[in-house]
């Protein structure tokens, strides 16, 4: 059984995670608005979304992925 001290700690825990999932969800809202500013504003939310996945990865990573589909369109004789 854990002691006093112990349950603190445990409840201290899960408050602060409990926090962290409340910030994370207003920072997913503020994220949703701006894509929906960026559709109001003409763009598309779709492209916009892979943009900013491409931009995360690393360039070795992304010139392997571009490969990569090259290699499957010309397969599939879409390019």
């Amino acid at each position: 059984m854990a002691d006093l001290a112990g349950d603190d700690r445990l409840r201290l825990l899960i408050e602060r995670i409990e926090r962290l999932d409340e910030e994370k969800k207003g920072i997913q809202d503020d994220i949703k608005d701006v894509y929906l500013e960026g559709k109001a504003s003409g763009y598309d939310p779709k492209a916009m979304r892979q943009v900013v996945r491409i931009r995360k990865m690393k360039p070795d990573d992304r010139k392997e992925q571009d490969a990569i589909l090259e290699v499957y369109l010309n397969a599939l004789g879409i390019s």
